[in-house]
Formats: C-alpha cells, structure tokens, sequence
C-alpha cells in the first residue's frame, strides 16, 4: 500500500470513524448560536492547519474566505500577504501571487507535498517520502532538499513549518525537528520529540516567545532559554495564547500548561470529542463532534455551551471564526457567561 493511501485512510478515520464506539458527551444545557452565523459558498473537501479547500476551487484561510480559485486538482496549502500556496497530488506546488490572482510560478517536486509554509520571498515544505526543502522565489531556484528516512503511515493532522528570522524549521514526519539557517542549511541541528515507530510525526509547530511548541500525537514539547520540557499525552490538539499551551486530549480532558509544562488548569469533559479549537481575546472555542460548542474562559472555571450540529464533515476554525456545512459562525459573540 503507498504512503499516500495510508494518508488518505487515516485523513478518512480521524475525521469520520469512531462516533459510534464511544459514548457522546451529553451537556445539561446547549443554547442556539444560529444568531451568530452567515454562509459560505461551497463544501469543504479538504482541511489542513492552515485552512481549508472548497469544491468550487475556493479556499478558507485565516482571514477568511478567499476570491481565488485554484485550479482543479490543487489543494490550499498556507499564504501570506503576497503569496498563496497549493498543491496536486503529483507534487506540483503553485505559488499564487495574490495581489495578481494568478500562477506565478510552478515548481514539479519529486513527491506530494504534506505542508509549506512561505516567508521572505522563501517557501519551506515537507514531502510525503519524509524530506524537506526550500524553494527561492525570487531566484527562482531551491536553496535546498534533503531526504531523511521514510515513513509509511502518518497522522492526518501535519504541522507546517516555521520561520524564525532566518531560520527555518522543519516539522518531520518522524517526530523530530530540522532547525537552520536559510543562509547556511548545510549546518542543521536536529531536535528528536519522539521515537514511536508509526503515526508520529510532527501534528503541531509554533512559538511563543522565545519558546519553540511542537507535539506528536503522543508528546508534548517546547524548547528555549529555560531548557527543554515534554509531557505524554493522547493529544487531539492544542493551541498557545498570552504564553500559554491549551492542550485538548482525547479523554476530553483540556489542560493549560505554561511554557515549562507546568499544569495552571484543567477540566474534563467527559466523552467529548474534540474536532476544532480556537483561542480568541477572552475565550477558548472547542467543538465536540456532536455539535456542542464549548465557550470558557481562559481560567476553564467558566462556561458555555452551544448547538452548531453534528460535526458529518470537515470543519475549520480559526481567529474566531467556525466553518461548517456553508455556514460561518462569529464565535467572538457568542459568550461563556
């Protein structure tokens, strides 16, 4: 079986396997948020860190619903404030120029590509066959690729990589870290999460402060000036905000870490089946898959809990907005007390 067949197994069972094994979470109260949506044209078809792709060859990113339309067969992969990434599943990588809304450039990559990110002009990404590069736009070149061991079956939730001033670093597909300099990327530092044999690879990259927060789907980890610090978890997913780490587990359990993992708070939902979460002013956003729309606050001594519906398809959340089925929800009105 290839490695994207395992890819898009695994995309298939995160997402859609599993409700009827377990027992649902079960709220005493659940308040309408119909108040609070809009609409969206389309069905998303694909979802990634990053966003969300639409039949109709749109796509859904941080700052919204985009005017572009990708070419048929092209998945969203990220964007910045020029550039728009996507992919095919013959390992073309198109870089959109935004302003423009056209193609401008195509570069064929040897395998699929799992996660890009681009910056400076410089777009890092991650291949399916586990190896890495950066490609130059303006030079129209790559500054470098290399190939590190393969993995046969991954997790569907792939973390993209980050830049940090000039360097690059790179979330693997084998639970380990590739840090460099863009300038000299022959002198990499290599910072090893976890050892697992399969369905380990990097779910989740970014920093806060000078702390770098990454996680397999089995650890927790951050790396900075205080030294390196990893707990074990069954992570569905998390995200940082004000400096600290919001860890959502498969248990239901939600846990607020400081940098140093120092556990600050907790609280359990019991059965809850985490499929999208979000962080915005006051709030943290958690959808269970049964369509309750947990609101607390940042301390988890407060709560919410809404009915958006039952989670039958993919969804994307960010900066407070929530995406699902055509309709867009504002999360910043809806309120924990």
């Amino acid at each position: 079986m290839t490695r994207s067949v395992w890819y898009i197994l695994f995309v298939g069972l995160f997402l859609f396997v599993g409700c009827s094994s377990r027992k649902a979470f079960e709220p005493e109260n659940r308040y309408d948020a119909n108040a609070v949506g809009g609409h969206y044209e389309g069905t998303i078809v694909s979802v990634n860190r990053m966003g969300a792709t639409l039949d109709n060859g749109r796509f859904i990113d941080k700052e919204g619903v985009s005017d572009i339309r990708l070419e048929k067969g092209f998945r969203f992969l990220n964007a910045d404030k020029r550039y728009v990434l996507a992919s095919d599943a013959n390992g073309t990588l198109q870089i959109w120029d935004k302003k423009r809304q056209k193609v401008k450039k195509s570069v064929r990559l040897h395998s699929g590509v799992v996660s890009a990110s681009v910056r400076y002009g410089k777009v890092a990404y991650v291949l399916n066959d586990n190896s890495f590069g950066v490609y130059d736009i303006n030079n129209d070149k790559t500054v470098i690729e290399n190939s590190t061991e393969p993995v046969y079956a991954i997790d569907a939730r792939t973390a993209v990589p980050i830049f940090v001033d000039s360097l690059v670093v790179m979330p693997m597909l084998d639970g380990k870290l590739i840090i460099f300099d863009v300038n000299e990327p022959d002198m990499a530092k290599v910072v090893y999460i976890s050892s697992a044999q399969s369905f380990n690879n990097v779910i989740f990259l970014d920093r806060t402060g000078d702390t770098l927060v990454s996680a397999t789907p089995q650890k927790l980890f951050t790396i900075g000036d205080a030294g390196e610090f990893e707990k074990s978890a069954d992570i569905v997913d998390l995200v940082l905000n004000g400096g600290y780490i919001y860890l959502f587990t498969r248990d239901g359990t939600v846990y607020k870490y400081d940098t140093a993992l120092h556990e600050k708070a907790k609280r359990k939902y019991l059965f809850a089946q985490f499929s999208g979460v979000d962080v915005v002013g006051k709030s943290l956003y958690a959808l269970d898959k049964q369509g309750s729309l947990i609101v607390t606050d940042k301390a988890l001594k407060k709560e919410k809990i809404y009915d958006v519906g039952e989670v039958t398809s993919p969804i994307f959340m960010a900066n407070g907005k929530l995406y699902k089925d055509g309709k867009i929800y504002d999360l910043t009105r809806l309120r924990y007390e």
